[in-house]
């Protein structure tokens, strides 16, 4: 992840919120006051949808007893099943 201190990203704003956008790569601006990181909205919504996942009663058990499922033994997806 790069490294940038705030003089160094606000002289080149838009470049560098566009490369994290492009190539998903999270950036650290340090300041006097501390750090901030900038990320891309599909890296952010990825990161709360994992957190919300984990929260879930059971849920990563559940996850890890799928992987070890026969694939072959599994129905066909029908993307009209109602869920």
């Amino acid at each position: 992840m790069p490294t940038l201190n705030i003089s160094v990203f606000r002289k080149d704003l838009f470049n560098s919120i566009d490369r994290v956008i492009e190539y998903n790569e999270p950036i650290t601006i340090n300041t006097k006051r501390g750090n901030a990181v900038i990320l891309s909205e599909e890296d952010y919504n990825a990161l709360i949808e994992t957190l919300y996942l984990s929260m879930q009663k059971d849920m990563v058990d559940r996850i890890k007893k799928g992987e070890n499922e026969d694939i072959n033994t599994m129905p066909e997806y029908d993307p009209n099943e109602e869920w």
